[in-house]
């Protein structure tokens, strides 16, 4: 289970200046950037191209959050999210993206992020704020809220 996003997202990760010619080059991108930081296995990146013929990811504001399917799971050796920015934005089926969160993630982990990253990024302002970040830190606070307390 997640220990929230922040435990999933180390600073290597957030990549702010990616270019990509297509969405499947932008998924590309992501699925090799979990690869380095050593989150999944290289077969995780063709998971990841299936599940975005299969449904979209591209969840409004600018922003995808591209995942593998189901199948993909196995070749996944870490729960991890990679923020990439691509500052010329990718045509994501008739829509403009300009940030890419990807999660890799065992087991059912995947549904609590993808909650956590829905309310995260479905803010306007968070979204505006997160397509315009050009520092790590600035991405790690957006998408890290200090928990409320009650």
């Amino acid at each position: 289970m997640a220990e929230g996003l922040g435990a999933l997202l180390e600073p290597a990760a957030i990549r702010l200046a990616e270019t990509a010619t297509d969405r499947d080059a932008a998924i590309r991108r992501c699925g090799e950037v979990l690869v380095e930081v050593g989150a999944v296995a290289p077969a995780y990146v063709a998971a990841m191209l299936d599940r975005e013929q299969s449904v979209s990811t591209y969840v409004g504001e600018g922003v995808a959050i591209p995942h593998g399917t189901l199948a993909g799971k196995e070749t996944v050796l870490r729960d991890a999210l990679a923020v990439l920015r691509f500052p010329d934005g990718v045509d994501w089926g008739g829509q403009p993206v300009t940030v890419c969160v990807a999660i890799a993630a065992r087991g059912d982990g995947h549904v609590e992020v993808l909650g956590e990253l829905a309310q995260i990024l479905l803010d306007p302002d968070r979204a505006a704020a997160l397509r315009a970040a050009t520092d790590q830190a600035t991405v790690y606070d957006l998408l890290t809220p200090i928990e409320e307390t009650a």
